[in-house]
């Protein structure tokens, strides 16, 4: 036990709170915060139950404030299967029982730990680690079970235990979908490009020219941020949205033709692409325009350009075809959401521009819109982040892409400015987390082999 410990922390009871998988407009990793019409807020997990937060500081060990709740019906709450309690993070506090004057740090899964003496405690939490000790109450206090103790330093790390746990998925052992999800919507089966781990994959034999052309001296630029007027915005609509028409007026014979179940109030991209993304979670399918604009009447939409994809299929466009992106392309897979960030992982190829491309391109693919030199990259080349390339420095959600640019990779899919790449439209971003990326320069990526250049 260890002497002179006082506490003048107490649980204050917080409502109930649980987890799960379904991605909001636009998530796709870990799980979703939700709520019905009462206060209690819960955590979805990817197993579809909801887990429990026995209190606001269990609480506050996995999320910070509340703007990421969702509100569902009751409903829809009831049907989500009861998990167990969400244990605190491990590593971030440590717990005694309201009985005992015994000090613990959170391993793994609710592992406790006892903490044998003051200086280890100073050592491991600081020498205010007495105001990082939270009292749990008797009755939740089953919910954690005993480890070995820590008697020196080296038996425990708790930045290493945080970082082992990004999700409380990772916590609970709860295993994630094999692919990114929308309700019950996969975006695209496991074995799909988007899907695809390339972590070792062979290099192209034409990266350097490739990557010297985009910039080796150029830096990653996420196109993206808090300001509503980056990113690019998603709305998400149901079996019941009606279907309006849909006219084009550029590349209509590129297009698929409509009507496209675009709601009047349609988020449209701001600046001059104007991209109009809708996904239909139920049919899972993906309609997206460029250039769009709503018709004079209301009754329905004029674009350049669009395309739908079943996002059920692999199945590509025809080769020459555009879409709502140069490369013939969907948008919406490539896209970094903030949900995803936040639950720590991201589980698919990002999407990204360059200024000069060439005349061909590479599947999934299907068009170019470039010039005749094959230093040039091609509409649908796949880079990584070079698996020498140090991201240990790089914290918060910027680690996250990191993490997926060296496994999943990029994909270009449009010609624009060199080394951005783009996410949704969230007010919710932190820039100066993800301003971290901009110190990422071109020469940490390589080109991967993926398959022919079409031309």
């Amino acid at each position: 036990m260890m002497p002179g410990m006082k506490h003048s922390f107490f649980f204050k009871l917080f409502p109930v709170v649980a987890l799960a998988i379904l991605a909001a407009p636009a998530s796709a990793s870990a799980g979703r915060l939700v709520r019905g019409t009462m206060p209690a807020v819960y955590y979805q997990a990817a197993d579809g139950k909801r887990y429990v937060f026995p209190n606001e500081k269990t609480y506050a060990t996995w999320f910070t404030g509340f703007g990421q709740v969702q509100s569902v019906s009751d409903a829809a709450l009831a049907a989500m299967q009861l998990g167990s309690n969400v244990t605190v993070r491990p590593g971030t506090r440590m717990v005694k029982i309201t009985t005992d004057p015994k000090v613990y740090a959170v391993a793994k899964g609710g592992v406790l730990r006892w903490v044998k003496t003051e200086a280890v405690a100073v050592a491991l939490y600081g020498a205010d680690w007495a105001k990082k000790v939270d009292d749990v109450a008797d009755a939740f206090f089953t919910n954690y079970k005993a480890g070995a103790d820590i008697n020196t330093t080296s038996d425990f790390d708790p930045a290493t235990e945080t970082a082992a746990v990004a999700t409380i998925e990772a916590d609970k052992n709860i295993p994630l979908p094999s692919v990114p999800m929308v309700g019950t919507c996969g975006i695209y089966p496991p074995d799909n490009p988007w899907n695809t781990d390339v972590s070792a994959y062979p290099v192209h034999p034409n990266s350097a020219a490739y990557i010297a052309t985009i910039g080796t001296g150029a830096h990653l630029h996420p196109d993206y941020g808090s300001n509503p007027d980056y990113g690019i915005p998603i709305t998400v609509v149901g079996a019941s949205q009606p279907k309006v028409p849909i006219t084009f007026d550029a590349y209509g014979d590129e297009s698929d033709p409509g009507p496209y179940p675009v709601p009047a109030d349609a988020r449209v991209e701001a600046g001059g692409d104007r991209h109009v993304i809708v996904l239909e979670k139920d049919g899972c399918k993906l309609y997206e325009m460029y250039d769009a604009r709503k018709d004079a009447t209301g009754s329905g939409w004029t674009a350049a350009s669009g395309a739908v994809f079943d996002l059920s299929s692999n199945a590509l466009r025809p080769d020459s075809w555009t879409s709502a992106d140069a490369a013939g392309l969907p948008i919406y897979p490539g896209l970094v959401k903030y949900d995803e960030v936040a639950s720590g992982i991201i589980r698919h190829a990002l999407r990204f521009t360059a200024s000069r491309t060439q005349d061909g391109f590479i599947h999934p693919a299907t068009h170019e819109a470039g010039s005749n030199n094959a230093s040039y990259p091609p509409m649908g080349l796949r880079v990584r982040l070079k698996s020498s390339f140090d991201v240990s420095g790089y914290t918060g959600g910027a680690r996250v892409v990191l993490d997926a640019m060296k496994k999943y990779g990029m994909i270009l899919a449009d010609n624009g400015s060199n080394w951005f790449f783009t996410g949704e439209t969230d007010t919710r971003w932190n820039d100066d987390d993800m301003n971290q990326l901009k110190e990422v320069p071109g020469s940490a990526f390589e080109a991967v082999d993926t398959g022919p250049i079409i031309k």
